[in-house]
């Protein structure tokens, strides 16, 4: 009976001990293949955008985008299990069956250590959570609340025509465009800036704004665009598709043409509750949302259509030119504002209108159409009776998320991408013609009011200056690295901006372990920077190791992992060998982790020694 309880025993451990295995090959398999995923999907995936996306709704994703992951990383993983489990079934029948579990493990964790540190590297998460702790004023000094501005609408109003152009940019132009490339992608687009205002001075070489932290996904763009902010929240407290608003103490230019009386509608191909646009454009100027969905239920589609993100452009011009008729033909002045999607990432969507003019590369040719088609639409406004008081502006939402078309670009350190940006039949002339403007997306929202005849006082709004005035913009103040660099850091303003935000209470969360951490001074002769970490209290869990991650360059290329060793007094203490480094002199940055008996790793802290 005995002997029989033992075997029992032997084949349940044997079977949660490969399971185990199994699981955690598999695990490594699939973490490594989603991470190749979101790098090829994202190649500039910063971690603003990461966390934005993590926390924002999946209604209304690309079902194609799911069905690309799931090509590209569930195969892997599935061959990875029944191959595990057939290795592990030989090696049990004929011997080496530990050897192989061990080598097994070593290769999973060495698989899973490689995608984080991979991972972090490319995010630069060390970067984004040291900034994350750390406070800038650059948005509270500079920001110019409309609230506080005098703003005076001509006598007859004028209407207004926004179309943001799915990832497009002054790349695609020709080289003697000012473009990136030998063909021009957009022949259309290009003659509508040189005829039009894209505030290139008198240059024929292309113009468009910078994008900035916080502004690089459509919806962050939309809301930069229309407020002169980043869409940079607290990741705590962005749950956006939770809320009935989205930072409704923030002034937009839908609320201040809300409040003018003018009819807004917001016209798109996809679910506009992606991202939290439809929160978005609700709360900021009560718009109309004629999104995929609303086409499906009037009747424009049929319920069952769906291609790419919704319906293709093609449809959107179409159903966007009875809108400005309906629009047109009551009182008050409008606000269409219009997205496209054909040109999204990967390659972008075939319609029927699209041609092979460029060799069978598929993301040009999209392009292509898309500059066809919106020339085409622009010339269809011009020809009605409503064009006479009317402004369009046409301007892309951000840059190119397409992972291989501009990386040749990319490699040009010379060569500095823009959003593509023109002014078509605005109220107000540049106050210095001649002058080619340095400016980012946050300029276009006092633009486009001056655009439609709006007096603005001041002629700043947001983090913006209206480009039709002599003001400077903040770009040409301060450089477009000056402003980067202080976006990506915290902001009371950003803040404040947040609290009216509502966020389901968490479950109580433990209390994380604390200790005090105490750098001694540099032995010059030993070569070693103590660092002692005392007072640990690991609130109940145990202490399995203490870690020290340690670096110099600021890009953390030289980074290396030490395990700190326990005091008799229970201290722990971690000697950090300065020659390991080749003696490099500078600040030493150091982040401080407990690893506790259950294995999950807590920071306690981080501080910065220095070595002369």
């Amino acid at each position: 009976m005995t002997d029989i309880f033992w075997k029992i025993i032997k084949k349940v451990f044997f079977l949660l001990e490969a399971a185990a295995v199994i699981l955690l090959g598999v695990f490594a398999v699939l973490l490594y293949s989603s991470s190749m995923w979101m790098f090829h999907t994202w190649p500039k995936l910063n971690m603003d955008e990461l966390m934005y996306q993590i926390n924002a709704p999946m209604e209304g994703t690309n079902l194609s985008m799911v069905k690309e992951y799931i090509d590209y990383c569930i195969p892997a993983g599935i061959i990875i299990l029944f191959l595990l489990i057939i290795v592990l079934l030989d090696a049990r029948k004929n011997g080496g069956y530990h050897k192989m579990i061990a080598g097994m493990l070593l290769v999973a964790v060495g698989i899973v250590a490689g995608v984080v540190v991979n991972t972090g590297k490319r995010l630069d998460i060390m970067n984004y959570t040291e900034n994350k702790g750390s406070y800038s004023s650059f948005i509270d000094d500079n920001y110019v609340n409309p609230k506080d501005v005098k703003i005076t609408f001509p006598k007859q109003k004028r209407n207004l025509i926004y179309i943001y152009l799915e990832s497009m940019e002054t790349t695609y132009a020709d080289k003697e465009n000012g473009g990136a490339y030998d063909t021009n992608y957009i022949p259309e687009l290009t003659e509508l800036a040189q005829d039009n205002e894209d505030f290139s001075g008198d240059s024929d070489l292309l113009n468009g704004s910078y994008t900035m932290p916080s502004t690089t996904w459509t919806v962050a763009a939309m809301f930069a665009h229309s407020s002169g902010l980043p869409l940079s929240i607290p990741v705590e407290q962005n749950s956006m598709n939770q809320q009935e608003s989205f930072l409704p103490g923030v002034v937009t230019i839908g609320n201040i043409l809300e409040e003018a009386g003018y009819n807004q509608t917001l016209l798109i191909g996809s679910d506009a509750t992606f991202g939290g646009r439809r929160q978005m454009f609700t709360a900021h100027g009560n718009f109309q949302i004629k999104d995929y969905y609303y086409a499906c239920d009037s009747g424009l589609i049929p319920e069952d259509y769906r291609v790419w993100w919704g319906y293709e452009d093609q449809k959107l011009f179409e159903f966007a030119k009875e809108e400005l008729t309906e629009l047109a033909a009551q009182d008050e002045p409008f606000n269409l504002t219009m997205l496209t999607v054909d040109t999204h990432f990967e390659d972008g969507y075939w319609c029927g209108l699209c041609e092979d003019i460029h060799d069978e590369n598929t993301y040009g040719n999209v392009i292509s159409c898309s500059s066809k088609q919106v020339a085409e639409f622009v010339e269809w406004i011009q020809r009605q009776s409503f064009y006479e008081n009317t402004t369009v502006v046409i301007t892309g939402d951000h840059l190119t998320m397409d992972s291989d078309f501009c990386e040749e670009v990319d490699a040009d350190p010379e060569y500095e991408r823009k959003v593509y940006t023109v002014y078509i039949n605005a109220a107000a002339e540049a106050a210095r013609p001649e002058l080619a403007r340095d400016y980012t997306v946050f300029d276009d929202f006092p633009t486009t009011l001056a655009g439609i005849g709006v007096m603005i006082e001041g002629d700043r709004l947001g983090l913006g200056t209206n480009l039709f005035s002599k003001e400077y913009t903040l770009a040409e103040l301060y450089g477009v690295g000056r402003i980067e660099s202080e976006l990506h850091k915290n902001s009371k303003l950003m803040e404040a901006f947040t609290t009216d935000i509502v966020v389901e209470k968490p479950e109580p969360v433990k209390d994380e372990p604390t200790a005090v951490l105490t750098l001694g001074e540099y032995d010059y002769m030993a070569g070693v920077l103590p660092l002692y970490i005392r007072e640990i209290d690991d609130k109940g869990d145990g202490i399995s190791a203490v870690n020290v991650a340690v670096w110099v360059n600021d890009d953390q290329s030289d980074v290396q992992w030490m395990q700190a060793e326990v005091q008799e007094n229970g201290d722990y203490l971690m000697n950090i060998n300065v020659p390991n480094f080749d003696f490099k002199t500078g600040d030493y940055k150091i982040l401080v982790y407990l690893v506790d008996q259950e294995g999950d790793q807590h920071e306690l802290g981080g501080t910065v020694g220095h070595v002369e």
